[in-house]
């Protein structure tokens, strides 16, 4: 019988998991943590009174992926099939929550897991050194959930943001690496992207990077770009109480406006439906959106995400956040599938529901012609 665990299986979740693994077990208090936590579930077989195997799952907030953490059969009851069935239920569990496709990692030395998951599908995309413990690599592997749906994924290298602060700067090196494969992804470039984006320089907080000053940056480097707007008012300012840092802001504001106007750059007023952030993708832009964090990370903060691909239901991102604290890795922050209308609610930011899209292009490849903003 397979059901969900409750605090009540944790003996016997332990016992498995000691049978099972030498290395990289799951503590008593993950396990706690896990099973009360609400983007987790983990399943149980049980037969006659005895826990014979689980598997353990998450599922990112706001996003239509689910990630396998972990499935273990006791070595008692092995070979009996039991990894093919919570393999399959922890699939049509992830079906139920609308999940598109589900993640996981083997070690390299386990050539029963890895035959398990081949034989269901799973498709090997990377390999990561030195991952477990014992220093054994890792496999990743992924299998889409809903195969019917045709994906159009542009390859986007994925940079992680080092800084809490740094996802506008991550975002746009993404996309700049993805046009110009000569840039070089590094923490210098990060770090000085940011000086040159973001709004306010203060020794009492960080400042973030609005949408003109990552294309200004973005055009010094010799892209093409539109930025899109739905407001006059001064981006990001509702993170920020002081009057004074306020200020600062409006007026760094101003004077980038100032300066984009003497620029090729198109400015637009108005915002990008997903249709049309579909047709400018297709025609070879790389779009960064500002979003609200909240429907993914449950926390309020502006937020930049790099948009890597389409399907009739979802919007694919790069999320430049690992949410380490979480439990998340990188794989959980790359082509992230969005429903299309979760995206659009997401798509926002503040009290205002200031809305910033940025389309990068090749030098020369930006399909319209420039347009200023009406004064």
């Amino acid at each position: 019988m397979l059901r969900h665990a409750t605090l009540d299986d944790l003996p016997a979740l332990l016992a498995i998991e000691n049978r099972c693994f030498d290395t990289d077990r799951i503590s008593r208090r993950s396990f706690r943590h896990l099973l009360t936590h609400g983007n987790a579930i983990t399943l149980l077989d049980e037969c006659d009174g005895q826990t014979r195997g689980y598997v353990l799952l998450l599922f990112s907030q706001g996003t239509s992926m689910a990630r396998l953490y972990s499935i273990a059969v006791h070595p008692n009851h092995a070979r009996r099939g039991l990894g093919d069935r919570l393999l399959e239920a922890a699939e049509a569990a992830s079906v139920e929550r609308d999940c598109v496709s589900m993640r996981l990692e083997i070690r390299r030395d386990n050539p029963s897991s890895l035959s398990l998951f081949r034989r269901h599908g799973y498709r090997q995309f990377k390999e990561v050194l030195d991952y477990y413990e014992d220093h054994m690599d890792a496999l990743r592997f992924e299998k889409r959930l809903a195969p019917h749906l045709q994906t159009d994924l542009v390859k986007v290298p994925y940079y992680r943001q080092t800084l809490d602060f740094t996802c506008g700067p991550a975002a746009l090196m993404m996309a700049m690496k993805a046009l110009d494969p000569s840039v070089e992804l590094d923490r210098k470039l990060e770090l000085r992207l940011w000086r040159e984006a973001t709004t306010i320089f203060m020794t009492s907080g960080h400042g973030g990077c609005g949408p003109y000053g990552l294309a200004l940056s973005a055009h010094r480097r010799g892209f093409d770009l539109e930025i899109h707007v739905n407001e006059d008012g001064v981006f990001l300012v509702d993170s920020v109480r002081s009057l004074e840092k306020k200020e600062v802001m409006r007026l760094v504001q101003e004077d980038w406006i100032e300066e984009l106007s003497q620029l090729p750059v198109a400015l637009y007023r108005g915002s990008l439906g997903v249709d049309e952030l579909r047709r400018k993708f297709e025609a070879g832009g790389i779009p960064l959106v500002l979003i609200s964090s909240y429907r993914i990370y449950g926390e309020r903060f502006p937020h930049w995400v790099v948009v890597t691909g389409f399907d009739d239901h979802y919007i694919y991102m790069h999320d430049p956040l690992v949410d380490s604290a979480k439990g998340e890795i990188v794989t959980d922050s790359i082509n992230l599938p969005v429903p299309h209308r979760e995206f659009q609610r997401m798509a926002r930011y503040g009290k205002a529901g200031q809305k910033a899209v940025l389309i990068l292009y090749r030098s020369g490849d930006r399909p319209e012609p420039p347009a200023a903003l009406p004064s």
